[in-house]
């Protein structure tokens, strides 16, 4: 057999499992199947009317040229605004990236300081792409356990014991996917005790969701909390999630001039700038008052707690009510050993989310697949109606089992 000619870094790491679960929904659909998808964390409200108008003026405008590499100006200014205005949080426009989607901006960021021999700790449950971004970039994934009775926080006991030499990162997303866990100013103050322990180790703050969030409490930065971290923190974001803007690709980092000189660097010798009509429309929702996130803030929380209500009362089933962002982890364990009317045994959590799909026709992800089981990953960014139905077959395809 040939040599593969795909490298080690790639074969090492695997698809992602909600783009795959994407994927697999569109199929069923174009086959016919009625299925029902709460898989896919993306806001089902239209990009605000303001935001959408900036961005066609902006093509009237002949704004369709290449941008700078790190964004234009008028963005980078309008997200240090915004870093200043709702984080406490002082940068120049020059220690500003402009990326395709957040994601983009972790995945350079480990890129440019990940080499083997480092370590990168990933509380889970996790966001599926953190650990196989780490092995594509020849770093070692530390899986930090983060257990439900802590609400899926990472403790400052089980951050110190994860803690080693070769420790580079530490992975932060709150509220977080899957679990919505949020973070008072408190246990933040205690992480970052912690990390001034350790000079070595440099903090990825992925804040995409910050602004999701159901306590009423504004929401506290880590390197507000601790402002000697910021030599090491980059600080991750995007409009995606707050603005219901996710295709217009849009993220952004922020942080020490060395590591935003090397993404502009490693940016400019791979995808160079963003798009020009997507960054014109960026300004204007960072700049304008988001008046229109209360309405939404309150129709996440009324699809959250009906979502929570049903499942609850679905024997075998058990979840948390999370503080933030638009999911629910829930407990599937009370499932796990009993048999389908065709006699197959669940086994694990992944063995649940195929029953459900193929006996209910609703669309969940394993809890294998963010690193904790046996859970299953339901999103609440659709409608009311299309969250009971679903958790109406998922209690129909749970009565099912024996």
């Amino acid at each position: 057999m040939s040599p593969s000619r795909i490298s080690t870094r790639i074969r090492r790491i695997k698809p992602s499992p909600s783009s795959a679960a994407a994927d697999r929904f569109a199929e069923l659909r174009r086959e016919g199947r009625d299925i029902i998808n709460l898989a896919i964390g993306e806001p089902d409200f239209d990009t605000p009317a303001h935001i959408r108008q900036a961005g066609c003026e902006a093509i009237e405008r002949g704004e369709t040229r290449y941008t700078p590499v790190a964004g234009t100006l008028a963005l980078r200014e309008a997200i240090a605004a915004k870093l200043q205005r709702e984080n406490g949080l002082a940068y120049s426009p020059r220690e500003i990236i402009v990326t395709c989607g957040a994601k983009h901006a972790l995945f350079n960021a480990l890129s440019v300081t990940v080499e083997e021999g480092h370590e990168v700790i990933v509380p889970a449950p996790f966001w599926v792409s953190y650990p196989d971004m780490v092995l594509a970039c020849d770093g070692t994934p530390v899986i930090v356990a983060c257990r439900e009775e802590d609400d899926f926080r990472l403790t400052p006991e089980a951050l110190e014991a994860a803690i080693t030499p070769a420790t580079r990162w530490l992975v932060f997303n709150s509220p977080t996917n899957p679990t919505g866990t949020t973070y008072t100013g408190a246990q933040l103050r205690a992480l970052a005790d912690v990390l001034l322990r350790h000079p070595q180790v440099m903090v990825l703050t992925d804040d995409i969701y910050e602004h999701i969030r159901f306590d009423d409490v504004p929401p506290r930065h880590l390197l507000a909390i601790e402002p000697a971290l910021r030599d090491r923190t980059l600080v991750v974001n995007g409009v995606s999630k707050t603005y219901a803007m996710t295709g217009w690709r849009i993220g952004y980092a922020a942080g020490p001039a060395d590591i935003i000189a090397a993404l502009d660097m490693l940016q400019s010798q791979s995808t160079s700038g963003v798009s020009s009509v997507s960054q014109a429309a960026a300004v204007v929702a960072l700049n304008a008052e988001p008046t229109f996130l209360p309405e939404w803030v309150a129709t996440y929380r009324e699809r959250r707690d009906t979502a929570l209500r049903m499942l609850n009362a679905i024997p075998g089933i058990r979840a948390r009510a999370p503080g933030g962002a638009f999911y629910l982890y829930p407990h599937c364990g009370g499932l796990i050993g009993k048999r389908t009317p065709e006699g197959k045994t669940l086994a694990t959590d992944n063995d649940v989310v195929i029953h459900l799909l193929e006996a209910g026709g609703v669309m969940v992800l394993a809890g294998t697949a963010y690193g904790m089981s046996p859970y299953f990953r339901m999103s609440t960014a659709t409608s009311v109606e299309q969250i009971e139905e679903g958790c109406r077959r998922i209690a129909k395809a749970v009565a099912q089992l024996r």
